[in-house]
């Protein structure tokens, strides 16, 4: 069944379910700037708007609908959203 998420005070909401292989999230995330943790190994896909992403150590870096990343377990990540953005997230 679905699981419903809700993260920053609302801006940020998802619908957990389970792919044929992995466990996933869709979600969406309204402008502003916001740190993630990660558990396990994380592939984030926008499906529409943009995110700028921040990993320790490197320079930000903007995904665009249809660009996807890849974030190790056990990591944080800065995220700022200019504009409403939908993502996709894999995990595994």
């Amino acid at each position: 069944m679905f699981t419903t998420n809700e993260y920053f005070d609302g801006k940020v909401k998802s619908i957990a379910f389970q792919t044929k292989t992995l466990p996933a999230t869709v979600g969406v995330m309204a402008p502003g700037d916001y740190v993630f943790n990660t558990a396990e190994k994380e592939t984030m896909t926008v499906i529409s708007g943009s995110l700028e992403i921040k990993m320790e150590g490197n320079q930000p870096q903007t995904f665009n609908a249809g660009e996807s990343f890849n974030v190790d377990a056990n990591n944080s990540f800065d995220v700022t959203v200019a504009v409403e953005t939908a993502y996709l997230c894999l995990y595994g």
